[in-house]
């Protein structure tokens, strides 16, 4: 554990919105949709999606199965209507499998206590 207090926001500024970004690119380049075209349509740098291909950014963090499956809905949304695309990584980021992984980097990065929820419990406090 490190003695650094850490945001939740860090986490995802960090550690999440680049794996979302890497795994909508990979499901994009699935999809035959050009590295040009998925940098645009991410707002990122053609080397930033090169990178994500070749597993040197954004590699140390897995998704997982439900995440990735709502990944597919997401780009078939973006590719719809681009105008989603902020909508499409902040709904990613608001499923309860990415609070998880956010609690797990937390837990690991930060100095907070064993059983924090307040990526969960700081929801009730907003209206």
């Amino acid at each position: 554990m490190n003695n650094k207090m850490l945001h939740p926001q860090e986490i995802e500024v960090w550690y999440i919105i680049p794996s979302i970004r890497r795994e909508i690119a990979i499901e994009m380049k699935n999809k035959g949709i050009s590295q040009k075209k998925i940098a645009e349509f991410l707002g990122v740098s053609e080397p930033a999606i090169s990178q994500y291909f070749a597993h040197k950014r954004a590699k140390d963090i897995s998704l997982g199965y439900k995440i990735k499956k709502e990944v597919v809905i997401s780009v078939n949304a973006i590719i719809t209507d681009n105008s989603v695309v902020l909508y499409e990584i902040q709904r990613l980021i608001d499923l309860n499998e990415t609070k998880n992984i956010i609690c797990q980097i937390h837990r690991k990065q930060s100095n907070i206590y064993k059983n924090c929820k307040i990526c969960f419990e700081n929801e009730k406090h907003i209206s």
